[in-house]
């Protein structure tokens, strides 16, 4: 039986997305529009628009569409504005990010994911991302973004992202620890930055980001 993904993704919107308050339009319109099923393997895809998170291989996740919303409508990038992804995975919110942004730079530690989410954006025209196999604790941009997206969450916020900010910028960031962690907006001030808390949730840690273990007697 064929799936009606059209419809599919107009139900998403509306049944998921909207009713936790993402409401702005040009982040309804991204989701309506952007084929979530060409971003997931060809066994997933009778599943792209479930309300749950689709492995993408190595234990990575592609995250809840409500999470996707929330995040995009958290950072609302512009037009005439640079992004950086930490955490690619299937490509498909870098693709989110790229139709609102002037670019979209997107890492990812693993070179086949990093790859095939590259190849995923070609294939949807998207000629202002790029995907690069690199682990984000071992990287230099050798520049700064307006916005920065980190799909995976992290114990504490590190220092190093927030340098990549350029003044005036703003990074995504879900930190502390599970099961109870702050999804926060971090705004790069000229007297450093601020941490703005936006909504409780749960996600697996960054590569390198974990807590360190806590020893009781």
């Amino acid at each position: 039986m064929s799936i009606d993904f059209a419809r599919a993704r107009e139900n998403m919107v509306e049944q998921q997305i909207r009713p936790w308050d993402v409401l702005d339009v040009r982040v309804l319109d991204t989701l309506a529009r952007m084929p979530r099923e060409a971003f997931v393997a060809e066994s997933l895809r009778g599943l792209a628009y479930a309300d749950t998170a689709l492995p993408v291989g190595h234990g990575e996740t592609m995250l809840k569409p409500v999470l996707e919303g929330r995040i995009l409508q958290a950072l609302l990038p512009t037009a005439t504005e640079s992004v950086l992804e930490i955490g690619a995975g299937s490509g498909y919110l870098t693709a989110c990010l790229a139709r609102l942004a002037r670019e979209v730079v997107a890492i990812e530690r693993h070179p086949d994911l990093a790859e095939a989410a590259q190849a995923r954006l070609a294939a949807q025209g998207f000629g202002n991302a790029t995907v690069r196999a690199a682990d984000a604790f071992d990287w230099n941009p050798g520049r700064s973004f307006d916005v920065i997206c980190v799909g995976a969450a992290v114990a504490s916020i590190p220092a190093g992202f927030v340098e990549w900010l350029n003044p005036g910028g703003r990074m995504f960031v879900v930190h502390g620890r599970s099961p109870a962690m702050d999804a926060a907006l971090v705004h790069r001030t000229v007297n450093g930055s601020r941490v703005e808390s936006l909504f409780e949730t749960d996600l697996p840690y960054l590569a390198g980001a974990e807590p360190v273990p806590a020893f009781t007697l």
